[in-house]
């Protein structure tokens, strides 16, 4: 398996860039589409009903699907030999951060629930606020593979 994915190491790399990039475009417009959803959209309206839609197609068809493959082709890289050494602090720091960023997205999930049962309670001011968690795990976890500190 090792020889496997040692041959296919560049491939796996690109294809796992390729599938992070899908997913924090997602993680980073859907809170954006909650504030809109929140502060310019009557519960119930046909516009509701359209936001819904916009969200739950965002959510299924782009950020799970790119979540997941981000995960594969992640933890194909982890398995690759010589590729992570465990007894540095930069692979902590990634796997801590992409959990992070992983209970973020469940998060967004849940909030999609809320509206679509009629019960958000969050502001636009905290769809902001939270909007700002991928951008600060996506900077430990550049930095963490690029320095490797």
């Amino acid at each position: 398996m090792g020889d496997f994915l040692a041959t296919y190491y560049p491939w796996v790399k690109s294809l796992h860039v390729i599938s992070v990039i899908a997913w924090m475009a997602g993680l980073f417009y859907l809170p954006r589409l909650y504030v809109y959803h929140v502060e310019q959209v009557e519960p119930g309206s046909r516009t509701d009903a359209m936001f819904q839609v916009m969200e739950r197609r965002l959510l299924k068809a782009i950020i799970n699907p790119a979540s997941v493959a981000t995960w594969v082709f992640g933890l194909a890289l982890v398995f690759t030999p010589g590729i992570v050494s465990w007894d540095q602090l930069w692979p902590w720091m990634k796997a801590a951060s992409v959990l992070g960023m992983t209970w973020f997205h469940h998060w967004l999930g849940w909030r999609r629930k809320d509206f679509l049962a009629g019960t958000n309670k969050t502001t636009g001011r905290q769809y902001r606020m939270m909007n700002e968690v991928p951008t600060l795990l996506l900077v430990v976890i550049v930095c963490s593979v690029i320095v490797k500190f």
